[in-house]
């Protein structure tokens, strides 16, 4: 029986349901080395389960452009077609590289939302900066340097710069971040992928990570804001566009102002309901584990609507 929420409960369901299917899916290529098909075993299941929820769906962050993915791309229509409409933003397999390998912190990842309620970020890279809960307003700026957003945000915090953490991507395109950060006495937390989880971080104190920073995915940017709509935080993002090509996808997304500095409020401008589901064992959730004919699962789910944040942890019986 459906609630008067914005997004029911079975909607909720639905979507715990649908990275349930993706984790265990890509958790049987854990190690195989085959990025590819790690990915799509997760598409695969994941859209499956989509269709079996009572929505109008529409998947507005997805794994490309209609002519780069057979599924799951932007545009496509999802659900049994009854009921509600709603908009949706997914990654089937954050962490590709990281499942292929067998390396911790692999996630499958959805945000849904009311139909218009999420950006149609294009394929493209963000510049991003993100702090957890209870902050005064404008603590940081993207467009301030590195070192004086960790002086701004230690002194909110009271404590010293060498006391704050800073998660950011170890890639080579941050060495100037990294550089800046170090000599304001900051401790860099380097990861090797999953920047949804690192922004996520932030809200968590046993992570020792009080900022995010740094350029990734704009599709990863937009969920990492859903899950901080959800929990409190603050965000802020930039498209980045290297090419004409990834700005006619903007375009085509309804992007005009290329070089607007958006907020988590113009990311995510509705409710949202944001899941994410261990396929490796990771700082947020555990991985996958398999014993016999039982299938264990481990599921982060935010709900901005009711206010929650469970860790639902699923014995699937064979």
């Amino acid at each position: 029986m459906s609630s008067s929420r914005a997004l029911p409960f079975e909607i909720s369901a639905g979507a715990v349901a649908a990275v349930e299917a993706a984790a265990i899916a890509s958790a049987r290529m854990a190690g195989r080395g085959d990025e590819k098909a790690a990915d799509q075993v997760a598409v695969d299941a994941m859209r499956t389960a989509l269709n079996r929820i009572a929505m109008q769906g529409r998947i507005v962050i997805g794994e490309g452009e209609r002519d780069e993915a057979p599924m799951l791309f932007i545009g496509e229509e999802v659900g049994t077609g009854t009921g509600a409409a709603f908009d949706i933003a997914l990654d089937p397999l954050e962490g590709t590289t990281l499942t292929a390998k067998a390396m911790a912190n692999a996630l499958c990842v959805l945000a849904i939302a009311p139909r218009g309620g999420l950006l149609h970020a294009p394929d493209t890279y963000m510049d991003k900066i993100a702090v957890g809960p209870g902050l005064p307003a404008g603590i940081v700026d993207l467009d301030a340097s590195p070192s004086e957003n960790v002086k701004a945000l230690a002194k909110a915090k009271g404590v010293e710069p060498g006391q704050i953490g800073v998660c950011v991507l170890d890639r080579p395109r941050h060495a100037a971040i990294i550089e800046d950060l170090r000599a304001v006495g900051a401790r860099v937390h380097l990861i090797s992928d999953g920047d949804v989880a690192g922004v996520i971080y932030t809200t968590d104190p046993s992570t020792g990570i009080d900022l995010y920073l740094g350029q990734g995915g704009a599709p990863e940017g937009v969920l990492a804001a859903a899950a901080l709509r959800c929990v409190g935080g603050q965000f802020q993002g930039r498209l980045v566009f290297r090419n004409d090509d990834e700005k006619a996808r903007a375009a085509r997304a309804g992007i005009t102002d290329l070089g607007r500095k958006y907020d988590l409020a113009e990311l995510v401008s509705t409710d949202v309901v944001f899941a994410a589901a261990g396929v490796t064992n990771g700082a947020l959730v555990r991985g996958v584990q398999v014993s016999g004919a039982t299938t264990i699962t481990e599921t982060l789910v935010l709900d901005s609507e009711a206010r929650t944040a469970r860790v639902i942890r699923t014995t699937h019986l064979a």
